[in-house]
């Protein structure tokens, strides 16, 4: 059964927003690709649609077969104001500048003296012998996290919440959070985000010195 909704949310970059519909318990997702004009009409904030929607999982709906509603015989839309025509490029301004990188490249002498500081410690048999490749397999999965979740924006599906990604650098894998930052270009322009993870780095080396040193004194 088809359903009327307008839609409330619209990121043209990523391509899907949200439609709020009276038939519908929660704010339905829609993509891109299942979006249907046959007079060219682009999805926009505001736009009112009518939609299939469908439930997969445990993620809530889906809008499926998206196409502008049908206004009904002798309503008038109010008008619209003309847009502002749109400023002229500079040569070159087509040119995307680079994001911003999450930190400095003195990050690395930082993670080389953490590696030493567990290498050493497990020499002393102050650690465990597993501490090493837990962290590693610890990184390695931090790393995965970021990728999965920048895969998901590119295709438009539901993402990790950036709370997760904080607890993946705040449990250990903050060295591979920072090379998905460099590698993967992904949360490395969201000042906020990049503030949020250098507080989990300095909260994870503080409660791992901490540990130690009480630890080493009991």
């Amino acid at each position: 059964m088809r359903k009327e909704g307008t839609i409330v949310r619209w990121d043209d970059a990523k391509g899907f927003g949200f439609i709020r519909s009276r038939d519908v318990a929660q704010d339905v997702f829609v993509h891109v690709r299942d979006y249907r004009s046959t007079g060219g009409e682009s999805p926009r904030q505001g736009l009112r649609v009518s939609f299939e929607d469908i439930h997969v999982g445990s993620k809530g709906p889906r809008a499926m077969a998206v196409q502008p509603a049908v206004e009904p015989r002798g309503s008038s839309s109010p008008p619209q104001a003309p847009r502002a025509p749109a400023p002229r490029r500079h040569q070159g301004a087509g040119r995307r500048a680079p994001a911003p990188r999450a930190g400095g490249w003195w990050a690395l002498p930082l993670m080389a003296a953490y590696a030493l500081a567990l290498s050493w410690l497990v020499w002393q048999r102050q650690l465990p012998w597993w501490v090493l490749p837990a962290s590693l397999m610890l990184n390695l999965a931090t790393f995965f996290a970021y990728w999965q979740d920048k895969h998901a924006a590119q295709q438009g599906r539901w993402r990790i919440r950036e709370d997760t990604l904080h607890l993946w650098s705040l449990a250990g894998g903050w060295g591979g959070a920072w090379f998905a930052h460099q590698v993967l270009r992904h949360k490395s322009a969201k000042a906020s985000f990049r503030a949020t993870y250098w507080v989990t780095v300095v909260i994870h080396c503080a409660a791992a010195s901490g540990i130690w040193w009480f630890s080493r004194t009991a």
